[in-house]
């Protein structure tokens, strides 16, 4: 369905679903929920901690003539995850794409990576993922329809030496959506991955000099990618076009091979 604009039609692959996408306040979460707010999508903008960063996204949607609300949430907290879920079906009613999102990143050597920072990586990445799909995961398979989309990252496929709690997390993901793709794919559902490159947000905003230097030696683009480019792959999953594609790794990484 379109409407007009400036003389065009605007084609609006998402008019009429909701969108939860977690981690939405900032970065990749932030320009994902605009780039799903333009395919016509109202959007659930989850946060743990900036309620600012979060309203000022809804104030975005809002100026755009879209649907927002913002919900704080704790991913790594299961109990947290049905919460958020909840307050989202009773405030929209549906649930059409789920973005998993939200992540925090390590920077250790493994020798150095005490297991209280093992365990709260693994709890928002992949017990965080686990509880936010799993919540919305009955709706979705009521209605035979659904998307599901793992925010990973280039990490989980080839691994990174002085990141090997980061790397686990994120190929767990991958590992899980895989999985999950084939349990729901009669029910209308699709499951897929993004696994980013470089991108230009606060969490890579330590990437300097040398480090930087080498990272960008080694994508044959010559630059970081940003939050747009990864936002306009996973508009791309979310709408009726990735209808047959399920199980899959999507990689905007700039042309690093791995």
């Amino acid at each position: 369905m379109g409407q007009w604009e400036g003389g065009v039609t605007i084609v609006r692959a998402l008019k009429g679903q909701v969108a939860l996408v977690t981690g939405a306040s900032r970065g990749i979460g932030r320009a994902t929920a605009l780039g799903l707010a333009r395919d016509g999508a109202s959007v659930v903008v989850s946060y743990r901690e900036r309620a600012d960063l979060a309203e000022a996204v809804v104030a975005e949607l809002s100026q755009m003539g879209a649907a927002g609300l913002a919900v704080q949430a704790d991913v790594a907290d299961p109990s947290a995850c049905r919460r958020l879920v909840a307050t989202s079906l009773d405030h929209f009613g549906r649930i059409d794409v789920l973005v998993n999102n939200a992540g925090t990143a390590l920077e250790r050597l493994l020798l150095d990576t005490s297991d209280a920072e093992w365990d709260d990586l693994m709890a928002v990445h992949l017990r965080g993922m686990f509880a936010c799909t799993k919540a919305v995961l009955s709706p979705m398979m009521d209605r035979r329809y659904g998307r599901i989309i793992n925010v990973s990252s280039i990490w989980g496929v080839s691994g990174a030496a002085g990141e090997v709690a980061y790397s686990t997390a994120k190929a767990g993901q991958i590992g899980f959506t895989k999985a999950l793709a084939q349990e729901v794919a009669g029910f209308g559902i699709t499951v897929n991955a993004v696994a980013p490159g470089a991108i230009d947000t606060d969490m890579n905003a330590g990437l300097t000099g040398a480090d930087l230097d080498d990272w960008l030696a080694r994508t044959p683009v010559g630059r970081m990618g940003t939050p747009d480019e990864v936002a306009a792959v996973i508009a791309f999953l979310a709408g009726p076009g990735a209808g047959f594609i399920t199980g899959q790794i999507w990689s905007p990484n700039g042309g690093v091979v791995t």
